[in-house]
């Protein structure tokens, strides 16, 4: 499967989401993104990161520091009740951009 460019604005939707099953480190979330994708869409660490810093300024995700399976040092990174509105908000506006978007595309196949 090719690997597939991220559209703007979906990163921090998809970070949300893969937050939203428990606290994670960043190389979990890129990994969980990945392979919940199929391995179509990969995040690069610097967007992830930019991404992630975002959400933390906005209130979306908190973050402290702990040991990875590997016993390595890393930032953890966990969902805020505000976060989860703004997934709940953005998860309903990326599904009616979708729908929107299929209706253009497969016009036969779209109510009318």
């Amino acid at each position: 499967m090719p690997v597939l460019d991220l559209i703007q604005g979906t990163l921090d939707l998809l970070v949300l989401q893969t937050l939203l099953h428990g606290p994670r480190h960043g190389y979990a979330v890129a990994r969980a993104i990945r392979q919940g994708s199929g391995e179509a869409l990969v995040v690069e660490d610097r967007a992830l990161y930019v991404a992630l810093h975002r959400l933390e300024a906005r209130g979306w995700v908190r973050s402290e520091w702990g040991l990875s399976d590997n016993n390595r040092r890393a930032k953890f990174y966990q969902l805020t009740p505000p976060g989860r509105q703004a997934l709940r908000q953005k998860a309903g506006d990326w599904r009616a951009y979708a729908r929107a978007v299929f209706r253009i595309l497969d016009p036969a196949e779209s109510p009318a």
